[in-house]
């Protein structure tokens, strides 16, 4: 298959959309299967909720550099149109990223500006401590992901240290452990500063890196935690409850452990809240991912894996999942295996969506559509055919919802396109 035709965009300039998928059958919507609980409705979303999905080139990676990486964005509300922010990287080799940029759009994503540093997330070069050798060796930070705080006003953005030595990613890596910095209403960003756990449990990781995180009425911030205590532990996760007054990000609570102890365990959960309860999406090593619910957002049920409506579970491989919420349903955005992409480095092509049946933690499978198709030859040619492994979602508008990417092309020197779809909304999604 060759590559969608898509025009280039520069700073401000705006590209061409190629409609990917259109319309979806009607009717069944009415009939999803509804199950009261605690005086709740619990509902399959309605197969004719998504309009169309489209798609169009932010950044031209493939024909120009650099190639951004790691795009995420958040909505920022405002007496206009609403503006959305959003963090990338550059990439130059396997989770080599270069320092944490930011863009924003003001027109609804048609234009976007030039991505700019954000100096206290730069990499830097470790200082020398006696007993030692910090000769090469730097510390950056990576899977960041900004969401607009309300209450205060401020943008927080969450990622976690990593380290590099000589340029690459230095194995085997040091302690790590969650950074943000915040961004306030008039545009400043703070110096870092480390989200502090002092749980034994994650005296060698804990991180939040990638993950969709929740704000609370009161402010209060719920944040999905992985963890573990050494470097060959199989990690584990769990949600914590934070404080933020718009500078300090601080835990009040912990929840319980959700774990796997198969390869590197469970890793990079992401939230939700939809219908009045909660919701983690878990990405695993055991060719599944996982999904938990919760009625506070810190107590879990076991994780099941997830599976279609007819019991049959997917196929997957240690990759991510994200949430698509709409007021009338609650979407997933994942990859999976499939007869075209069995060559594909982890099966991270085409990026997918499906409706979840909350009744029972499920899939539809009818209502299955492709957010960014395979480019290329999964079965032939796997190796060359972009990555959608790496992805974020976020509500744009009452109307649309997006999802972000960037290509990862590891067989053709890292250039890869970051890429924009839209996923249209029949109806407005209600706050």
């Amino acid at each position: 298959m060759r590559h969608p035709k898509q025009t280039e965009q520069h700073s401000f300039q705006p590209s061409r959309r190629t409609i990917l998928k259109a319309g979806l059958a009607a009717a069944v919507g009415a009939n999803s299967l509804r199950i009261a609980r605690d005086h709740r409705v619990w509902a399959a979303a309605p197969t004719d909720l998504i309009r169309s999905i489209e798609s169009n080139v932010i950044f031209p990676g493939r024909q120009t550099s650099p190639t951004w990486f790691q795009p995420r964005a958040c909505a920022i509300p405002g007496a206009g149109e609403t503006s959305v922010l959003m963090t990338l990287q550059t990439i130059s080799g396997s989770d080599n990223y270069g320092s944490v940029h930011w863009t924003i759009t003001q027109d609804g994503g048609l234009h976007w500006s030039q991505p700019a540093p954000i100096a206290s997330l730069e990499r830097r070069p470790l200082q020398s401590e006696p007993g030692t050798d910090n000769a090469g060796w730097e510390e950056g930070v990576c899977d960041v992901v900004p969401e607009f705080h309300p209450q205060t006003g401020a943008v927080l953005a969450i990622g976690h240290n990593v380290y590099y030595r000589n340029n690459v990613l230095a194995k085997p890596q040091r302690a790590r452990w969650p950074v943000y910095v915040v961004r306030s209403a008039d545009g400043r960003w703070s110096e870092p500063r480390r989200l502090e756990w002092t749980d034994p449990r994650g005296r060698f990781i804990y991180t939040c890196g990638c993950a969709q995180r929740l704000t609370e009425k009161n402010g209060d911030v719920l944040i999905p935690l992985s963890f573990a205590a050494t470097a060959d532990e199989p990690r584990s996760v769990a949600s914590v409850l934070c404080s933020f007054d718009g500078q300090t990000l601080a835990i009040r609570k912990l929840g319980n452990v959700l774990s796997n102890p198969i390869k590197r365990g469970l890793l990079e959960p992401s939230l939700a809240y939809w219908g009045g309860r909660y919701y983690m999406t878990i990405r695993a090593e055991d060719d599944r991912g996982y999904v938990a619910v919760s009625d506070d957002g810190l107590q879990w049920q076991p994780q099941q894996p997830w599976a279609w409506d007819d019991g049959e579970p997917l196929t997957m491989s240690t990759t991510q999942q994200r949430w698509l919420p709409h007021s009338e349903g609650l979407f997933l955005v994942y990859t999976r295996k499939t007869d075209e992409n069995m060559n594909v480095s982890r099966w991270r092509a085409p990026l997918f969506l499906a409706a979840v049946d909350p009744s029972n933690l499920k899939l539809s499978r009818v209502s299955e559509r492709v957010v960014f198709p395979l480019v290329g030859d999964g079965v032939q040619n796997g190796k060359h055919v972009a990555g959608m492994g790496n992805f974020h979602t976020v509500a744009a508008g009452p109307d649309e919802s997006w999802v972000t990417v960037g290509e990862e092309r590891s067989n053709d020197g890292w250039n890869g396109d970051t890429l924009l779809g839209r996923i249209r909304w029949t109806r407005p999604k209600q706050p």
